[in-house]
């Protein structure tokens, strides 16, 4: 998790569902603000500019036109295959996020339209385990995919993710190639696939599906990466920059395409849509 405490975004984070007072305070820039002044700015501090995380559910609902969202996110879990245990049994911390999150796993899926566009749009969420892709997670977005082929739309991933579940060990890499080959379908079918990168986007996630977009858009503030920078300064023993990670440093070294203002990203993703579907 150290990868995470690194930059202010983190820690202006907002416990919603276990806080029910009226106003909240900044800890960017130290202001009170009226929680619902907050929800209306698409979770974006109204006095400093700061991000605070979205739910996968919020995200969903700045991005799709209102009413127009089928959810079609499968009710299965994992069933612990390796028996995993650190301080804690996988199966709890499994129960603990279900219950925080009232999500089955790190990820939703569903059907609905950009602008009047239609897309399938897979969501992921970071409060579940750090939103780590196991193997429900890659089934899903495999799904989402083959959905989009099925009903001939647009992909739209967004990802918020530490990386590949450690508690699911190799059938949590495996989705890394299993969700790149039915990437390649989606590509054989002629139909466009905009991966959104939001903070954190890391690890197997950030190495697989997420980089493989038609168009790569990183939300402002995104931390995009494989590994933490400490591990990185010591593996090569050099020194980073000190915008290492950040979607400006990934924009420079042509590792994705757009930086998008988060107020800006719904319309970003009709323009891009709307060019694909001019193209067909």
């Amino acid at each position: 998790m150290s990868l995470f405490k690194e930059r202010q975004y983190l820690r202006i984070r907002v416990d919603r569902e276990a806080d029910d007072s009226l106003w909240m305070k900044c800890k960017s820039c130290g202001e009170l603000v009226f929680k619902r002044r907050v929800r209306e700015n698409n979770n974006v501090c109204p006095n400093c500019g700061e991000y605070f995380f979205l739910t996968a559910q919020e995200r969903i609902d700045s991005l799709v036109d209102p009413g127009s969202f089928e959810n079609l996110t499968e009710p299965i879990v994992t069933d612990d295959p390796l028996g995993f245990a650190d301080n804690q049994p996988y199966t709890q911390r499994l129960r603990e996020a279900q219950e925080k999150t009232s999500l089955l796993d790190a990820i939703v899926i569903g059907r609905g339209t950009i602008q009047s566009l239609p897309v399938v749009l897979g969501v992921m969420d970071f409060r579940f385990i750090g939103g780590s892709m196991g193997s429900v997670m890659g089934e899903h977005i495999c799904r989402a995919m083959e959905a989009a082929i099925a009903e001939r739309r647009a992909f739209v991933l967004v990802s918020s993710s530490g990386g590949a579940r450690i508690q699911e060990g190799m059938f949590s890499l495996l989705q890394m190639a299993k969700t790149v080959i039915v990437r390649r379908r989606l590509a054989e079918a002629g139909l466009p696939f905009i991966s959104v990168m939001t903070y954190p986007t890391s690890g197997g996630v950030q190495a697989s599906i997420a980089s493989l977009g038609d168009i790569l858009i990183a939300e402002k503030g995104a931390l995009i990466g494989f590994a933490g920078r400490r591990v990185i300064q010591q593996t090569i023993s050099q020194d980073l920059p000190e915008h290492f990670q950040t979607e400006t440093f990934a924009l420079e070294r042509g590792q994705i395409d757009r930086v998008v203002r988060r107020e800006e990203l719904r319309e970003e993703l009709a323009l891009a849509l709307g060019f694909f579907v001019g193209a067909r």
